[in-house]
């Protein structure tokens, strides 16, 4: 009796057509690997058409490419930039639903493709908010970003590389010398026994080998970065170079689409998250929503600010002050400072960020003669942990 009522719902793709001329359909499209479920409600709510579809351009095509505008709906995934790009350039209007916010689906009890293609496409035609729809970056800069993803794969394989060596050595009753992860070499191996230099030297070669990709990678992003003038802003921050600038610009990408610049913060998951019930209001870590490479950067780059070697800043004084360890209730006795501005500015090119109450602060400006021996804090970072 299932499948009968299954195939019913498996129409023709020209009736589907037809249909969608005469009235507004609503699509949930649930992505998979090599297939994806979709689920056509008509106008009134109820299933016109459910079935799948290679998930590929051509697969696409063959059900959308000549449809009348519809309203789509599907969740972020790998394949949710290419096909909200290639559906909504067939003039359909796409919902790109953050699975993050949407527990009707992601905590669902009975949860299959089928289910989720038919809550998908019942959100969108209520009230596509439902759906705490995204919106995907440019081709281009997705392009860029990748560039940025993929020296990361690099440096954490090369740190996990020079951890295995030295883990493998310490037994032997040898160690390798203390160095930078850009100065392992092969080298290092001589001098410690047979036996250990046959266990390390493979790894410590596809180290020196994992380094000079890194830096082609490195020569790649500073190519990039000329194209986006925006990161000069960014790098007047001490410990900010071309890595962190480019990783951030390319994040938000339009800055006009945040109203205000505290924004940024929760877009990026740095703010606190929040359960307050009554009155219950707990303390809780941040989101971590957003992207994780980005927010990790923007670490990395803060304790930068904070080395005894850095510049002094109100940055450095807000972020060493004893009061960001102080609890909820010591802060509030505290007497508010009256905020000096809406945010982040831009004040005759010098950046002047948004923290807390404080009203806007200075950033530590370095001297443009040492910005360009200044090395990217978060390479500085990843090699120590090396």
């Amino acid at each position: 009796m299932k499948k009968d009522s299954i195939a019913r719902l498996q129409v023709t793709k020209s009736q589907i057509r037809r249909m969608a001329a005469k009235q507004r359909l609503t699509v949930g499209l649930d992505l998979g690997d090599r297939s994806s479920r979709y689920c056509i409600l008509d106008e009134a709510g109820e299933k016109a058409s459910e079935d799948q579809l290679p998930t590929s351009k051509a697969g696409l095509d063959m059900l959308f490419a000549k449809m009348a505008p519809c309203r789509i709906a599907l969740e972020v995934g790998t394949h949710s930039p290419w096909v909200s790009r290639h559906l909504a350039a067939m003039g359909h209007e796409v919902i790109v639903a953050n699975p993050r916010k949407v527990r009707l689906i992601t905590q669902s009890v009975k949860k299959n493709d089928r289910m989720d293609a038919e809550q998908l496409a019942r959100l969108a035609r209520v009230d596509p908010r439902l759906l705490a729809p995204i919106r995907h970056r440019g081709p281009e800069a997705q392009a860029d970003l990748a560039v940025i993803r993929g020296r990361a794969e690099l440096v954490e394989g090369r740190t996990k590389l020079i951890n295995a060596a030295r883990g493998l050595t310490k037994p032997m009753g040898e160690r390798l010398k203390s160095c930078d992860a850009d100065t392992v070499k092969e080298s290092m191996a001589d001098g410690l026994s047979e036996a250990t230099q046959k266990v390390i030297r493979p790894l410590l070669k596809s180290v020196e080998v994992i380094t000079q990709q890194i830096k082609v990678y490195d020569q790649q992003i500073q190519e990039i970065e000329k194209r986006y003038p925006e990161t000069k802003l960014v790098k007047q921050v001490h410990g900010v170079g071309p890595l962190v600038s480019l990783a951030f610009i390319l994040t938000l990408e339009d800055a006009e689409r945040f109203e205000h610049s505290r924004e940024v913060g929760p877009y990026l998951g740095l703010t606190r998250k929040q359960r307050e019930s009554g009155e219950s209001a707990p303390e809780l870590g941040i989101s971590k929503a957003g992207d994780e490479l980005v927010r990790r950067l923007l670490v990395q780059a803060a304790h930068c600010i904070l080395r005894e070697d850095a510049p002094d800043s109100d940055l450095k004084a807000v972020g060493a002050d004893e009061g960001g360890c102080r609890s909820r209730e010591e802060r509030q006795q505290e007497p508010e400072e009256e905020s000096g501005g809406g945010g982040g500015a831009e004040v005759g090119g010098v950046a002047t960020p948004f923290v807390g109450n404080r009203g806007s602060v200075r950033p530590a400006i370095q001297p443009e003669s040492d910005r360009g021996e200044q090395k990217d804090q978060a390479s500085c970072r990843l090699r120590k942990r090396d």
